[in-house]
């Protein structure tokens, strides 16, 4: 069982997982809500674009220029894959990364 290297960052896979909720999301919202500096995500944001896994869409709004992330088909299925090998890890714990579905 082995995580995947490109999301296991701490910072990617904050990214990730905030992406994998959303349709889209612009840079300075991501940015804020994991805490990094622009310098910071626009270093591990490649890296997840270089992967496959994030899409990166550029344009404006009025006159200001704009970024905007979006997980792809390839991240979403990584994501999954990797939430999946982190509970096979944990599940001899007895503790679940899943939430538990009856409550």
């Amino acid at each position: 069982m082995e995580l995947d290297p490109v999301i296991h960052a701490p910072t990617r896979l904050q990214i990730v997982s905030l992406l994998a909720a959303a349709e889209e999301a612009e840079f300075g919202f991501v940015r804020d809500t994991v805490g990094v500096s622009d310098s910071v995500l626009s270093k591990h944001g490649g890296a997840l674009e270089s992967a496959g896994y994030v899409a990166v869409r550029k344009g404006y709004v009025g006159k200001r220029p704009k970024t905007w992330f979006k997980l792809t088909d390839e991240g979403r299925a990584a994501f999954a894959a990797y939430v999946e090998t982190l509970q096979r890890i944990v599940a001899p714990s007895g503790l679940s990364v899943v939430p538990d579905r009856d409550v």
